[in-house]
């Protein structure tokens, strides 16, 4: 037998069913994105290193994105995430655009990573940000976003949970135990993963990264504080804000929410399921007032998250969200062909009720009716119409409804009114 090439490591081949559970989630998506007045945009797919070796991290653009030199010998990346692009659109055009901006996407993105449950190289992810707009209150709306798309498609807060914290309020705790700035990065990451080793290895990990044993203490008293936020009057906002919308039920303070990439300044938000078997975040984001300078704009503030498409639609397995019977095959009628003489007649009809608002299939030869009709079956159709000798005589064209076995003979200048009713009675 001969070989067949696979797909590159990572990526996903999207068969009919599939992509209509893709478009199914992405429509999930500007659903709420448009309830909440965010305008889709879209970005490059390939950008330049420089984009984010700016602020993305040396983990970001050393190990995990595609880098290649181009013929012009400039260092291009497939795009590993967008925030840095929407930064780059944003100073572009800044003094054209109206303030706030609430914007979103959906695409494809790509991190050069271990293939495994809950990761692929290759994803699909939903950005949502806003603009323009330095307040608790605005970091309050882009969770309320996030929990209308959970509200959506059926997850509880039993089942799905916002983590929050605050980066300004992390470092005037960093400050208390003596942390130098230079540290920090470290300590966030050391921070970040303290779910994921051994409590010993944890520790015998912040002693290599030079904490002593006092801010090992500190750190770990800090961690498990769950009313330190009200040492901070930005997330004192934050929850009352949450709670004018009704979304507190779906919110919580977490202290260990750190975020490792570096230009986050101040909330900081992660979804996990809760108590689950997926240990991989749902979703990341958070403030980041400093990125549209870094890539030569006029400072302003932002907020927003990504999402990615791969552990959210695990999760909506799990828990038997997902839709059963999305439309894999839009036509809902097939026109066949008699024989060859009635081909292009055939063709013809299709185009009639097409032009009339109709999904129309025909079928591209003359072939056995029943072969036609197992076709029209297997492909999930509702309606089968045949145009022989008979019906081009009389005008008219038969119509078999594959849901009811009924059949009837339709004048041909009636017939798209009549697959309409049909087709909304089953609505």
């Amino acid at each position: 037998m001969k070989r067949v090439i696979p797909p590159v490591k990572g990526t996903r081949d999207f068969y009919p069913e599939q992509m209509a559970l893709r478009t199914w989630l992405y429509g999930m998506m500007r659903q709420v994105s448009e309830s909440f007045g965010y305008q889709e945009y879209e970005a490059p797919i390939l950008e330049s290193l420089e984009l984010y070796a700016a602020k993305s991290g040396e983990e970001l653009v050393k190990e995990q994105a595609y880098v290649f030199t181009d013929r012009g010998g400039d260092a291009i990346t497939l795009r590993p995430e967008l925030t840095p692009s929407l930064a780059r659109m944003v100073a572009q055009r800044q003094k054209e655009l109206v303030f706030p901006l609430r914007w979103w996407s959906f695409g494809p993105f790509w991190r050069y990573e271990r293939p495994q449950k809950g990761r692929t190289r290759e994803f699909f992810q939903w950005n949502v940000d806003m603009i323009g707009v330095n307040s608790p209150e605005a970091d309050a709306e882009i969770v309320a976003v996030l929990v209308s798309f959970f509200r959506q498609v059926g997850l509880r807060p039993e089942q799905v949970l916002v983590m929050v914290n605050n980066r300004r309020l992390m470092d005037a705790r960093f400050d208390a135990f003596e942390i130098p700035p230079t540290m920090r990065p470290a300590v966030s990451t050391w921070i970040d993963r303290r779910e994921k080793m051994e409590p010993k290895e944890w520790l015998a990990y912040g002693r290599e990264i030079g904490l002593s044993e006092r801010q090992l203490g500190q750190i770990g008293e800090m961690l498990e504080d769950r009313e330190l936020w009200r040492r901070s009057e930005e997330l004192i906002r934050f929850f009352a804000a949450t709670q004018a919308m009704g979304i507190g039920d779906y919110v919580r303070f977490e202290p260990s929410i750190v975020r490792g990439l570096l230009y986050y300044t101040g909330t900081v938000i992660e979804a996990w399921e809760v108590g689950g078997e997926i240990k991989r975040a749902i979703l990341g984001g958070g403030r980041y007032d400093n990125l549209l300078a870094d890539v030569g704009g006029e400072p302003l503030p932002g907020v927003g998250f990504a999402m990615g498409d791969v552990v959210i639609t695990l999760i909506l397995e799990k828990y038997g969200l997902l839709p059963q019977n999305l439309n894999v095959y839009p036509a809902r009628i097939l026109v066949t062909v008699f024989d060859q003489d009635h081909l292009l007649e055939s063709f013809k009809l299709a185009d009639e009720l097409r032009s009339a608002g109709l999904k129309v299939a025909c079928y591209p030869e003359a072939a056995k009716l029943p072969r036609q009709f197992r076709y029209a079956d297997r492909m999930g159709m509702q309606a089968v119409l045949v145009l022989g000798p008979d019906e081009m005589a009389n005008g008219t064209v038969t119509v078999k409804d594959l849901r009811q076995g009924a059949q009837v003979q339709v004048a041909r200048r009636e017939a798209a009114a009549f697959l309409k009713e049909m087709l909304a009675r089953r609505a």
